[in-house]
């Protein structure tokens, strides 16, 4: 055992930890608290500060809660916040945050009100002229965009597809063509299905990338051509389990496709702002490649001068 490291490690935790107690964390507020995904050392120390201070924590499923605060050994008292009671429990919320209390709002794991109820609750609130404060940490979207290595400038976040077959390719069908890296989540009794629908909407060369377990012992993050992923998922049974975040390639910009008009963006966009930013916010707007668009940018601005 490094006991140096060991040692070094205990005094930078002891100096957060002493920062952390000079932090604020008002009454009356909404805490929307990130947890972990797999692995409990995800937990930040402002998430541990944050649900030891509440009084309540309004989560997903009381029972997997329970479990998260036994290991973290805290305990508080749980309210129930599913997608079926959101606005029931809102207002009990809502009543409890004018009273002065501090309130912590979970899902089961992972980043409230994405792709998990919360965000009604959280919209509540705000209405009610209350406080909402995020307490940042693990995301399975973000978490699979940073290792995924696919390198558009943008991501659409789908979520989960629909589970009938018409709808779910008539979603695919009409962002086949974004010029935004896709993600999507998927649960393991319809992984097999969702695959097979993309691989027949979207061009078999573009890369898909296919992380199931995030931070958990049996981490996979998977990455091959969509004309490669069903021999793939059918080669081992383990292909299949788990929770995952699909991620498709973003659609090839065809030679002048939406040029002009991206040309169009960029020449008022230049009159405002320095040549990268034009560039970059002409790249949000019409999907062509900042590269592209910086060195037709450069042209144009060498001319003028």
């Amino acid at each position: 055992m490094d006991t140096s490291a060991n040692t070094d490690f205990t005094v930078r935790l002891t100096a957060l930890v002493g920062e952390l107690e000079r932090q604020s964390f008002p009454h009356g507020a909404l805490y929307v608290v990130a947890t972990p995904i797999g692995n409990m050392g995800d937990i930040s120390l402002r998430a541990l500060k944050t649900l030891s201070l509440c009084n309540v924590i309004a989560c997903e499923d009381t029972r997997m809660t329970g479990q998260l605060l036994a290991r973290l050994n805290i305990d508080k008292p749980l309210l129930s916040a599913h997608q079926h009671n959101e606005r029931e429990v809102a207002e009990k919320i809502i009543h409890r945050l004018q009273e002065g209390e501090r309130i912590a709002l979970v899902s089961d794991a992972g980043t409230p009100a994405i792709s998990d109820p919360g965000a009604r609750i959280v919209d509540a609130v705000i209405s009610a002229g209350l406080r909402v404060i995020p307490i940042a940490g693990a995301s399975a979207a973000v978490a699979a965009l940073s290792a995924s290595g696919l390198t558009a400038d943008q991501f659409h976040f789908v979520g989960f597809l629909p589970a009938r077959d018409k709808q779910r390719e008539a979603i695919l069908d009409s962002l086949k063509n974004s010029a935004a890296t896709l993600v999507f989540y998927e649960a393991p009794h319809r992984i097999a299905e969702t695959i097979a629908a993309m691989v027949r909407v979207f061009e078999p060369s573009r890369q898909i990338v296919i992380a199931r377990e995030l931070s958990k012992v049996f981490e996979q993050i998977h990455r091959c051509p969509l004309s490669e992923v069903t021999s793939w998922l059918s080669s081992d049974p383990n292909h299949q389990r788990g929770e995952f975040v699909i991620l498709i390639e973003a659609a090839a910009a065809k030679d002048d496709d939406g040029l002009d008009d991206a040309i169009r963006v960029l020449d008022i966009l230049l009159e405002e702002c320095s040549v990268s930013q034009a560039a970059a916010l002409t790249s949000r707007i019409t999907g062509v490649k900042k590269n592209q668009l910086y060195e037709i940018a450069l042209a144009r601005t060498s001319r003028s001068t």
